[in-house]
């Protein structure tokens, strides 16, 4: 198993992935905290450095070139710094930004963390959560209709704020059926009924519970099953649900049924875990891997992710080294 797992991820540099979704920057304000604030009971945090990262759908895109895979990435920002901070994240490390489009209604996405002493104090949103309007929406199914040729597939990283539509998902769907590519979403689960027919899709059990009505306490491995059959069921859908600390699971159409433990050493941060999963799994089904060794592989990775602080990502010696040591 282990030779065979190595050989597919020797294949991810030969990739080709289209990451659709909601595009955001991720800014660290690093500083130290000494004191509480005379002006309210808060800290006060002595500012050392501020950092910058591609986040939301964007950080698909980072991981995907962290696995020397090409990426092409597709959405929108707004206008300002922030947007121009964004392009540099993304041109630095060579991912496709002729998909990006800008909407003057909309501002670029931003979350601002404030750390000290390696714990997240507080986070501060830029957002707007409105659809995007029909003339963005074609800007971006005419992009992605003029690369569907060139590129393996397609991922879909919906967080809900507004570029994933359900008249764009249905084109992008068809498009792909259409040209034999596969559709990997990672879902929000109020657009649940936009994903039908994905290739395969990723929630957290949070997300699942939400997805199928299921209670939040029902968390023991046959309420997992149920979920993920009803999932499959009502989506025609692959389904992989990420259980955090305890692993994953998968359903495929062929009714089989995985459970995977996790890999993970230490749980630091699950910032971006999500982003980890769809991006290796996607990588490994388009490099030849079955369903189950594309969720191992994957599951490797969200294990590598968590003990980092962080919008993160892994490298491929990072994966190939944690499935070496199992």
């Amino acid at each position: 198993m282990m030779n065979s797992l190595i050989k597919i991820i020797d294949k991810f540099k030969d990739r080709k992935i289209l990451v659709l979704g909601d595009i955001m920057l991720d800014k660290y304000i690093w500083g130290d905290v000494s004191r509480i604030s005379p002006e309210a009971p808060v800290q006060v945090v002595n500012v050392l450095k501020e950092t910058y990262a591609p986040g939301g759908a964007a950080n698909v895109a980072n991981n995907l070139a962290s696995f020397n895979s090409k990426s092409f990435m597709v959405g929108t920002i707004g206008k300002g710094d922030a947007n121009n901070i964004l392009i540099n994240e993304l041109k630095k490390r060579k991912i496709d930004v002729n998909g990006i489009f800008i909407d003057s209604n909309r501002p670029t996405i931003q979350k601002v963390r404030i750390i000290a002493r390696s714990q997240q104090l507080l986070r501060v949103d830029y957002e707007k959560k409105n659809y995007v309007d029909a003339n963005i929406e074609n800007k971006i199914l005419n992009f992605i209709s003029g690369k569907i040729n060139g590129i393996d597939a397609v991922i879909v990283s919906d967080y809900a704020k507004g570029v994933v539509t359900k008249q764009l998902m249905e084109k992008l769907t068809a498009l792909c059926k259409n040209k034999g590519k596969m559709v990997v979403v990672d879902p929000k689960p109020q657009h649940k009924k936009f994903y039908k027919n994905a290739t395969i899709i990723t929630p957290n059990h949070s997300e699942a519970h939400q997805m199928t009505g299921f209670a939040e306490e029902e968390i023991s491995d046959r309420d997992i099953e149920r979920m993920g059959k009803k999932l499959l069921k009502d989506l025609n859908s692959n389904v992989l649900i990420t259980k955090g600390e305890k692993g994953m699971s998968l359903f495929e159409k062929n009714m089989a049924v995985t459970h995977i433990p996790t890999f993970a050493k230490e749980v630091y941060d699950v910032t971006g875990a999500g982003d980890t999963v769809v991006a290796s799994l996607c990588l490994a089904l388009t490099s030849g891997a079955s369903f189950k060794q594309a969720a191992i592989i994957a599951n490797h990775a969200a294990g590598i992710t968590v003990g980092k602080i962080g919008t993160s990502t892994v490298n491929i010696d990072e994966l190939k080294k944690s499935i070496e040591n199992g």
